[in-house]
């Protein structure tokens, strides 16, 4: 895999580095914020590994600049900061993965693997189509009844979620591991904020609500 590293401190950073290299991974690295976006957005890579304090442009900004701007390639975010409200904030803002520091290299690499496999080409489909609802994967787009519907990195991906499971019960357990890669209850109401934006966007021109919710169960995308 291209790795980018975005890591301030020298030491870290050539240890990162020669170790990913060993394994095989093409490393791309810098060492302070802008030219970490510079290069995100400028170069073709895989993963972007990036400590949340960085040097002229921090982390977090550089993650939101990302997602705003269209780069989807998933995002493994390194921090000091262990709170769950910081770990919240950068999985909000389109981080895939968090690490806090200090960290097992064996660890770090099986993130990146697992990371890179999640956005590795399949024979899968590229389109998924429920409910009046159709999502191209490929271009990112989502439609419903033919009429376009925008939707932020962490709706895409829960509705790709519900698509893949038309109408069967998701469980907000699921939806926290699949999609923010939680194994832990956060203690917030980050599903059910997002959920809420996603069916506000759905549902816009009064159509009918696509999104069952039972609560206690999950949610349900009403597959006709």
């Amino acid at each position: 895999m291209r790795i980018l590293l975005a890591e301030d401190d020298d030491d870290t950073r050539h240890f990162v580095e020669r170790g990913l290299g060993e394994l095989g991974h093409n490393v791309i690295s810098a060492e302070n914020g802008e030219d970490a976006l510079h290069l995100a957005v400028t170069e073709a890579v895989d993963v972007i590994v990036l400590d949340r304090m960085m040097p002229v442009l921090d982390g977090l900004s550089i993650l939101k600049r990302l997602r705003a701007g269209g780069v989807s390639a998933p995002v493994l975010m390194l921090t000091a900061l262990g709170r769950i409200e910081d770990r919240v904030d950068g999985l909000e803002a389109g981080a895939d993965d968090y690490l806090i520091k200090p960290f097992a290299f064996s660890e770090l690499a099986a993130r990146i693997q697992a990371l890179g496999r999640r956005t590795a080409p399949a024979a899968a489909a590229t389109k998924l189509a429920a409910g009046g609802i159709e999502m191209d994967l490929l271009a990112r787009e989502v439609r419903r009844e033919g009429k376009a519907v925008l939707l932020q990195p962490r709706e895409f991906r829960l509705l790709e979620e519900l698509l893949r499971h038309a109408g069967e019960f998701v469980t907000r357990t699921m939806l926290l591991e699949r999609v923010w890669d939680f194994h832990f209850d956060p203690q917030t109401k980050i599903v059910e904020t997002h959920m809420s934006r996603l069916r506000a966007k759905l549902n816009e021109g009064h159509l009918p609500d696509a999104i069952e919710t039972v609560r206690g169960v999950g949610y349900r995308l009403r597959a006709a």
